[in-house]
């Protein structure tokens, strides 16, 4: 028999040796898969570090993003969407609405700011896309078109941030009209002699892609960004083909002459700049 007997403690449970993390300090990048500190990835302005994929960012982040010390001036507040058909599908559209509403703290899709960028005046309507897809109904064309005008008016270059999945299905022919609406404000701009900037995000699809965002006088686009009328699996059931590689991917647009650039989220502020400076004599 030993001289000495090893005291036996009680077999902890599996379970009570893990180690409880808090939830949301990692994010799992859509791109490449791999998993990030979620601070690490704010910090370089919501871009995976691994591989450059950009993440889905909000409009107010959008605009603190550009605008002198992330200040900017929001217009047209009180503009509150209607549900004119009475519209119900699995939710009637006027709870649909409250519910977004309660979400985001917006009573639409869309901002309309007003502020400087490195001093230069300049008026941006900043699509948000956790509000119905950003989908573009009454109010969403209603403010693109005020913002068009007063840009006109003041003589302030224009600036617009999509992030849309296109038309509201909900406000029926009211959205559609809303295609023809912003992109008649756009002449407004080209008679003042006002430069239009669009930035295309991922996505900006439909009724967007179809109307104002593509008839900017300068067009750019971020990293990979899907942009195009009907998403591409759609075309591909629709045509029964295999559709090339990128397909409506920005690179692909940039390739057949689409948009005039690409421009990473980090470098947007230092380009924008460079383009306002450019048409300052134009505006004088």
């Amino acid at each position: 028999m030993s001289w000495f007997r090893k005291k036996k403690f009680p077999k902890k449970n599996v379970a009570d040796k893990r180690v409880n993390i808090p939830e949301g300090l990692w994010i799992k990048c859509n791109n490449c898969k791999e998993i990030i500190y979620k601070k690490e990835v704010e910090r370089n302005c919501d871009i995976c570090p691994k591989c450059n994929y950009h993440f889905r960012i909000g409009a107010r982040k959008r605009l603190e993003l550009i605008y002198d010390n992330g200040q900017y001036e929001e217009f047209d507040t009180h503009l509150r969407p209607k549900d004119p058909l009475g519209f119900k599908d699995v939710v009637k559209y006027r709870d649909r609405l409250r519910d977004y509403q309660e979400r985001t703290g917006l009573w639409d899709a869309l901002i309309r700011a007003a502020g400087t960028v490195d001093d230069y005046k300049i008026i941006i309507c900043a699509f948000e896309f956790s509000f119905m897809g950003g989908s573009m109904a009454s109010v969403v064309g209603e403010k693109l078109s005020r913002g068009m005008e007063r840009a006109a008016l003041e003589k302030v270059p224009f600036m617009s941030i999509a992030s849309s999945g296109g038309a509201r299905m909900q406000e029926g022919l009211i959205s559609l009209m809303q295609m023809a609406k912003t992109s008649a404000a756009t002449i407004k701009l080209e008679e003042a002699g006002v430069p239009f900037i669009s930035l295309l995000t991922d996505p900006t699809m439909g009724g967007v892609s179809a109307s104002f965002a593509m008839l900017g006088d300068i067009i750019i686009a971020e990293p990979k960004a899907l942009i195009g009328f009907a998403g591409p699996r759609v075309i591909e059931q629709t045509r029964g083909q295999t559709l090339p590689e990128g397909f409506q991917r920005a690179e692909f647009l940039l390739e057949h002459g689409m948009i005039d650039m690409i421009v990473s989220r980090k470098e947007l502020r230092n380009k924008l700049i460079g383009i306002l400076n450019y048409f300052q004599n134009r505006l004088k």
